[in-house]
């Protein structure tokens, strides 16, 4: 919210640069109703996004291959355990 109590409206600025959208103005959309004052503005935040989808992917998929090898680590190791019936009255 700004200063003067006006909270501004989406399509008052761009996304990336902050560059004020102007009234007849091609504005490039992105997500939705994310704007973006250019193609390459809009081109530029694409790439942001895949680069940290691809990131977050790679941090997922590794994180559970060591979670994997640690469990099987577990169930290798020379643990004891007793298996019977137990009967309970």
């Amino acid at each position: 919210m700004s200063y003067y109590g006006h909270e501004p409206h989406f399509l008052e600025a761009c996304f990336l640069c902050r560059k004020p959208l102007g009234c007849n103005t091609d504005i490039f959309m992105y997500r939705g109703n994310t704007p973006f004052c250019s193609k390459e503005c809009r081109q530029e935040q694409i790439d942001m996004d895949e680069c940290r989808k691809k990131k977050n992917w790679k941090l997922s998929s590794s994180s559970s291959r060591s979670l994997r090898k640690s469990e099987a680590e577990e169930t290798s190791s020379n643990k004891t355990v007793r298996t019977g019936t137990v009967a309970v009255a």
